[in-house]
């Protein structure tokens, strides 16, 4: 069996992963220009282009991407595997890999009872960096948010995204009584414009000319929300506390996103700290 150079692959596996040079670096403890190196001698190796260089940063070929998801889930293989391996005498651990946002509005108060429940057992709480298998996040449990994937999976939260603000915002902003009312609002986006334009155009409505603020991910823009800077279209089971608590009003009962869920997939070869963890979710999910 002919292999291209090992280091090689190891530094494009984290490239691919975050298709970003200097993310990969960071991970590798390397600078940017070896990340850039080691892709161009696989390149070279396979005969192939593996990124498309452009002015504002790289971007994966088709190939490159087939060869990525490729290294992912075999590197994930081989960590899970020595981690089976080793973890046999010691304390046992679990990867859970899962967005930012999961954590702070969902995961956080529930670990501690599993920790509780299993003292002996180590979660470590992993970045999916798009991931879409917890065997391409090196992971033994993924939580990923979107429509029903094509493997087996159970949806653990639904993702119904509906328009939420402050208390505060609608005191000082208010009354908005209608979705017209919201063309006057500070519409606050998540990474795109495309969930408003979605949400609006199910009301017959055009976004207004002048767009709100993205955010980089759902966790700022949900504290951005919760400072009053503005409305989101924000998950409403993943914020359920903020709304009990009076901290967040949901303004309209329609939803977009009633298609989509946070899914709980298990690796292909699930350890038994994997199968307990996985358990536990579930049991907070629909034990309650």
């Amino acid at each position: 069996m002919k292999l291209p150079p090992l280091a090689s692959l190891r530094a494009f596996e984290a490239a691919a992963r975050r298709q970003n040079f200097l993310h990969a670096a960071a991970e590798l403890g390397m600078t940017a220009a070896a990340i850039s190196q080691h892709v161009k001698s696989l390149e070279e190796w396979i005969g192939l282009a593996l990124f498309e260089r452009r002015p504002r940063g790289v971007r994966l070929t088709a190939q490159g991407r087939e060869l990525g998801e490729a290294c992912s889930e075999g590197l994930g293989h081989i960590a899970m595997t020595v981690e089976r391996l080793t973890g046999r005498s010691g304390q046992k651990r679990v990867s859970l890999a899962c967005q930012p946002s999961m954590v702070t509005h969902w995961l956080a108060s529930r670990l501690p009872a599993f920790r509780a429940a299993h003292p002996d057992i180590q979660v470590a709480i992993v970045y999916p960096l798009g991931a879409r298998t917890p065997e391409e996040a090196g992971a033994d449990l993924l939580i990923r948010h979107g429509r029903q994937p094509d493997r087996p999976a159970r949806a653990i939260l639904g993702a119904a995204t509906r328009p939420t603000c402050s208390r505060g915002y609608l005191q000082r902003c208010g009354p908005i009584a209608t979705p017209a009312d919201l063309l006057r609002a500070d519409l606050l986006h998540d990474e795109t414009e495309s969930a408003w334009t979605a949400w609006l155009a199910s009301q017959g409505l055009r976004p207004p000319a002048n767009a709100g603020p993205l955010f980089a991910d759902f966790n700022l823009l949900v504290s951005s929300v919760l400072a009053g800077l503005g409305i989101g279209l924000c998950p409403t089971a993943l914020v359920e506390k903020q709304i009990e608590d009076g901290e967040l009003t949901v303004l309209f009962d329609h939803a977009i996103d009633e298609d989509k869920s946070y899914w709980l997939i298990a690796a292909q070869t699930l350890s038994e700290p994997g199968t307990l963890l996985a358990a536990f979710l579930l049991g907070e999910t629909f034990g309650r």
